[in-house]
């Protein structure tokens, strides 16, 4: 095996290496055997690429080409060009698969589900590692900042990784992959030199190499970034797959994929179909106020809300005491059994608020702060059964009313507002209550604010809960639960009232005697606000969605107060806006079949009728895309041509071949830097040639006896036939290659300077058919020139 083959596999082990410290984060392997098809069908493309050879951007441009190829065929095989070519309708599928694939990676904890989505991030992402390796280390012949993607990729894995026992053996297992990596290259780059002989005892003989200090220094240097980096990497506490159980992840303590409902909110509200997550009985004398709760996220720093880092500690058989409740408040104590489906992967078990005890099996503990029962060790949500006593608190306007305001602890941390909030927010929650005189009725002008008919519900909105979503809702006037929960929560802190904001899920729908059934659907978020003596107390604000509080209801304004409780989901922007053609074709309108079937012939955007309607402008798409990859080959691909045909002469006669050997040896000599000279004899051309071109030994002599040849052919009365020229001109055309630097020797192959006569070809004949067409337009136009030519009279 030659010094870069063995480069190559080197570098394709090493990044798959590497790739191994990403198993621990999912919950199934097969993406990597997928990966590692492309990986070494891409180092195969390359390695063909730089034995041909070809540029270096064009052998990293088929390797990627190839990998698009592979991942369409994969990924989007429905989609894509008899299969195989990434179309635009392939493309934007592609697209899509890796939206969601992002939102997935928000959705769900280690070790996640394996979706398309995560899947397509995966192999994609270790692709294109694989191949920033293999262009860096053997492309561009330098292994040692190849490193570098290879450390970004376990960096990756470290930051995301549960601090497991088993981090350890992914680290080495990366580290060789490089050091791999590195004594390759040092060997190949030995090799080049000759042997190496050490300093050993006289007389022994012996051999050695050995990668050179430099290298050895730089793996070393890689290696110590690769153990600092992943500890000084900070914890992911939102966004990305949580691991830490305290940031803007749900259920991240757990492992196990918990789903992440702040950025999961608005996917499963869009969902096509409503899938079951749990349900329960409960003897709740109205199921329609009993929210299920998972958590309270009350730390915001501007760019999102999040749960606090809080301790934790055991179950206890009684949960304390709500906290700020006064014994005056009236409840009734209400018992509830869940089940929850085995789909729904859940670090965090949903209850009603506020619960008094949960018997539930397994490793879970208690979050006294936000009254959490979060999952230890693996320990989720699916399939559970468990039994939860909770409250059904009912305080009276009276007492919200009366309500003292907040002070200590809780009004210094449940009040605090980023620096970065717009001002709009707090002068909106100042207009909106400028007639309250109690925190509870501000709080109520602000629920009515948001349920009197001037926002509008819409799923489709874009999401985010810092500062710029909340101004932007605020102008716009348009999103779902979560920009009104959190919105709601901002203007309260402004106000001075302790807000929080809970997340989980609406009551559900009735299935049964005292029996209720929740969807994804039914995921929520809604606003708490604190008040000394009730304690944290729910707010509706969502128009269309659950159901306002009775003590709110006595204030709110009949606009809001005859809103229905519970109204269905919709995803319009307004619920009386008129449908539009594929609207109203969708299964629940009942739209006629030949009404949905003309809508979609007069530009319905249906998934079938847009591919067909689109396949000739995709195939000329395609067609273009493929002109445009193969238009820098013209010159190299014409080169080839005329050197076979040229070396192919021998049937035109002695004479013919000579003249065509001696004139590919003159063009090999050009295309290497060295340009020929017409006033030159043979003789004298080919000495300048064997000397510019640095020609010597066999290679030198192979071009003397092709001029040899050729002067045979020219001046002698009876030219001896002369056999392997062919053969003459390839030794001499290797010698060149040897001689030359390598960017000569890539520029030969693939721009080389005689493509300039393919220039002066397409040039000739041009004024060439020109000429011939002004000769006959000439012609043609002759006798009519002779009619109109006035006639002279003689005198």
């Amino acid at each position: 095996m030659s010094g870069q083959a063995r480069l190559t596999v080197c570098a394709a082990v090493a990044a798959m290496m590497a790739a191994f410290s990403l198993l621990p984060l999912t919950s199934d392997s097969k993406w990597y055997f997928q990966a590692l098809l492309i990986v070494c069908l891409q180092a195969a493309v390359g390695a063909v690429a730089r034995r041909l050879p070809l540029a270096r951007p064009l052998t990293v441009l088929a390797q990627a080409v190839v990998s698009l190829v592979v991942v369409t065929m994969i990924f989007a095989s429905g989609q894509a060009l008899g299969g195989i070519l990434p179309g635009p309708l392939a493309v934007e599928h592609l697209n899509q698969v890796l939206q969601d694939g992002l939102t997935d990676v928000s959705n769900f904890s280690i070790p996640a589900p394996v979706t398309p989505g995560i899947r397509i991030l995966l192999v994609g992402g270790v692709v294109l590692i694989a191949l920033a390796v293999d262009a860096i280390a053997v492309t561009y012949n330098s292994a040692a900042p190849a490193g570098l993607p290879l450390l970004a990729l376990y960096s990756v894995a470290a930051g995301l990784a549960d601090g497991g026992n088993a981090d350890w053996l992914y680290f080495l297992v990366a580290a060789a992959g490089y050091m791999v990596l590195l004594l390759a290259e040092g060997r190949d780059r030995l090799s080049r030199w000759g042997r190496v002989f050490t300093s050993g005892a006289p007389g022994s003989g012996r051999t050695a190499s050995r990668a050179p200090r430099g290298a050895r220094g730089i793996g070393v240097v890689a290696l110590g970034i690769a153990l600092v980096v992943p500890a000084a990497l900070p914890s992911f506490s939102s966004g990305l797959v949580d691991t830490s159980g305290h940031g803007g992840g749900i259920g991240g303590q757990s492992g196990g994929g918990a789903v992440n409902l702040v950025a999961a909110l608005q996917d499963n509200l869009n969902q096509p179909e409503d899938h079951e997550v749990l349900r329960y009985t409960t003897n709740a004398s109205d199921p329609s106020g009993m929210y299920l709760r998972i958590a309270a996220l009350d730390r915001f720093d501007g760019k999102a809300w999040s749960p606090s880092n809080l301790p934790t500690e055991p179950v206890p058989a009684l949960l304390p005491h709500p906290q700020g409740m006064a014994d005056s408040v009236a409840y009734r104590s209400v018992s509830t059994q869940v089940q929850v489906d085995a789909d729904y992967v859940q670090g965090i078990l949903p209850v009603p608020f506020p619960a008094m005890s949960v018997q539930a099996p397994g490793a879970w503990v208690f979050q006294p702060e936000g009254r959490m029962i979060i999952g230890q060790h693996g320990q989720t949500a699916a399939s559970e059964r468990y039994t939860v006593t909770s409250m059904d608190v009912r305080p009276t306007a009276a007492q919200l009313a009366a309500a003292p305001r907040a002070t200590g602890e809780i009004a210094q941390k449940y009040t605090q507002v980023p620096g970065s909030l717009p001002k709009i927010v707090k002068q909106t929650a100042l207009q909106v209550t400028a007639n309250a005189t109690t925190d509870y009725q501000r709080a109520v002008d602000l629920q009515a604010y948001f349920t009197s008919g001037q926002f509008v519900y819409n799923t489709q909105a874009k999401a985010g809960t810092g500062v710029d979503a909340i101004a932007r809702f605020l102008k716009t006037k348009e999103g779902f639960c979560v920009h009104f929960a959190f919105t709601m929560a901002a203007m309260a802190r402004t106000l001075g009232i302790p807000a929080r904001v809970a997340i989980g899920f609406t009551p559900g729908e009735a299935s049964g005697t005292n029996t209720m059934t929740v969807g994804l659907k039914d995921a929520h978020a809604w606003p708490e606000l604190y008040f000394e003596g009730i304690g944290w107390t729910r707010f509706e604000p969502t128009p269309y969605r659950g159901s306002a509080p009775s003590y709110t209801q006595s204030q709110t304004p009949s606009a809001t107060g005859d809103r229905p409780e519970a109204a269905p989901h919709s995803t319009q922007a307004t619920p009386t806006a008129t449908p539009t053609p594929t609207d109203s074709c969708a299964p629940e309108h009942g739209t006629p079949a030949p009404q949905c079937e003309a809508a979609a012939a007069t530009g319905g955007t249906g998934s079938g009728g847009g591919g067909v309607g689109h396949a000739p402008r995709d195939a000329l798409i395609a067609l273009a895309a493929l002109l445009v990859l193969l238009l820098p080959a013209v010159p190299a691909l014409w080169r080839s041509r005329l050197r076979r045909r040229r070396l192919a002469a021998g049937r035109g006669g002695p004479e013919a071949a000579a003249l065509a050997a001696w004139q590919e040896l003159l063009d090999s000599g050009w295309d290497h830097g060295v340009p020929p000279d017409d006033s030159e004899t043979p003789r004298r051309a080919v000495a300048r040639l064997v000397r510019d071109g640095g020609l010597e030994g066999p290679a030198a002599l192979a071009a003397e006896s092709v001029a040899s040849a050729v002067e045979q052919s020219l001046y002698a009365a009876r030219p001896r036939p002369a056999d392997g020229l062919a053969d003459e001109v390839r030794k001499a055309r290797a010698g060149l290659r040897a001689a030359a630097r390598r960017r000569t020797r890539v520029r030969a192959v693939v721009l080389p300077r005689t493509s300039v006569r393919l220039v002066w070809a397409l040039s000739a004949r041009w004024h060439a058919g020109t000429r011939r067409l002004r000769d006959v337009s000439t012609r043609a136009a002759a006798p009519v020139r002779q009619r109109l030519r006035p006639r002279r009279t003689p005198a």
